[in-house]
């Protein structure tokens, strides 16, 4: 049995910051022994400069989309980006699963151990049989016509099949698109499935989600029209979007929203008195995401002031320019000041595995764990720069 012995010059446990004086412990350099004080460590400590940390956990990804990297503009709002992936994502096979390589090699190079991930076909299943890294596979359905709901679900749990078969070591649940996108009788089929899994959901991403619920107009009348879906069977709830849809959801143990861009405090407010008991209701943070897509950011301060739970993504390389979440770190630190980087590592590390039910492994370094290990490397005290990167120690 060997030890590995690693000092930096912070370290950074997956939920707080102890400073420069300790040394983390690995077992067969891969698991957490113990945390002890330097002058206890003996010899043969590992130096490094930076700051220690678990590996990342990208909450939210869609990695089969990784070949339409550059393809759709920016800002051109939600609407049109999703009547572009619609009607744009069709390549040859052999061409997008280039890209899902080249783009889970970028994500292990970037410290990220697991990934969240959104699969609407097979395409990355191969890559993910290898192990590389943790996957939690969200199996995606969507349809919003009623008569087309039971051929979608058939697919989608198809498709789910294929990757409980293929890759028994993932976690894999079917999971709704979006509000938008999902009719009443395929919710009815979909609901029975979420039972003690991880559900995943494109939240209020767009000012008009809110508008198509609570009174039936905006853009996304105009999306319907473009698809050229009738949507005279939609009648408005008068509510919000996350308010018509969120008790669906009851029997989730964990709810991953994504985006949140447009969330007001009243749905908060809605989460929290209506969730179920001993469920974990997380807040995925895509922000790079947000702005190329929409040029807009969700309320940070406010889901931080109301206790939420955080969560990080990277979204697709069809709407960001790397699947790294430093860089998403870094434009939280650029927008909201304030924030600490010891926060967003508590987003990016336990915080995420918790919401994946991947906390027995990853999020921190406690006894036993595997998390990985990433160095944070050139900040100026506890505060990213632009030149600051990420290092994959182990």
């Amino acid at each position: 049995m060997s030890f590995l012995k690693i000092k930096a010059d912070n370290l950074f446990t997956g939920t707080q910051m102890l400073g420069s004086g300790k040394v983390l412990i690995l077992k067969n350099n891969t698991i957490v022994e113990d945390i002890i004080q330097e002058e206890d460590a003996g010899e043969d400590v590992q130096n490094l400069n930076g700051i220690l940390s678990p590996g990342f956990i990208n909450a939210h990804c869609h990695l089969e989309l990784s070949h339409m990297k550059g393809l759709i503009p920016k800002k051109t709002g939600l609407i049109d980006f999703v009547f572009k992936v619609v009607t744009q994502r069709h390549f040859k096979d052999e061409e997008i699963v280039k890209a899902i390589i080249k783009a889970e090699a970028g994500m292990l190079q970037n410290g990220i151990v697991a990934v969240g991930d959104i699969c609407n076909n097979v395409l990355t299943a191969a890559q993910k049989q290898k192990g590389i890294l943790a996957y939690y596979n969200f199996v995606e359905a969507s349809g919003w016509l009623p008569n087309i709901a039971n051929v979608r679900f058939s697919s989608t749990l198809n498709i789910y099949n294929q990757y409980k078969i293929q890759n028994s070591k993932s976690r894999t649940s079917i999971v709704p698109h979006a509000p938008y996108s999902v009719s009443e009788a395929l919710w009815q089929r979909l609901t029975p499935y979420f039972k003690n899994k991880v559900v995943s959901i494109h939240n209020q991403e767009t000012a008009f989600e809110d508008e198509l619920f609570l009174q039936g107009t905006g853009d996304f009348l105009k999306m319907f029209e473009l698809m050229k879906i009738d949507n005279t069977h939609h009648q408005p709830t008068k509510k919000s979007s996350l308010q018509s849809y969120f008790s669906k959801l009851s029997k989730a143990a964990s709810i991953v929203l994504v985006h949140n861009t447009f969330i007001k405090k009243e749905d908060i407010d809605f989460i929290k008195q209506n969730q179920s008991a001993q469920q974990i209701v997380s807040f995925c943070l895509c922000v790079n995401a947000n702005l190329y897509i929409e040029n807009a950011l969700p309320p940070i301060n406010m889901l931080i002031k109301n206790d939420c739970n955080i969560i990080m993504g990277t979204d697709s390389l069809a709407s960001n320019h790397s699947l790294n979440l430093l860089d998403e770190m870094k434009t939280i630190q650029i927008r909201f000041p304030e924030i600490t980087l010891e926060q967003m590592l508590k987003w990016a590390t336990i915080n995420g595995a918790k919401a994946l039910q991947m906390d027995k492994d990853f999020g921190s370094f406690e006894k036993g764990k595997k998390p990985g290990v990433v160095l944070i490397k050139n900040t100026s005290t506890l505060t990213l720069k632009k030149e600051s990167t990420i290092e994959r120690v182990l």
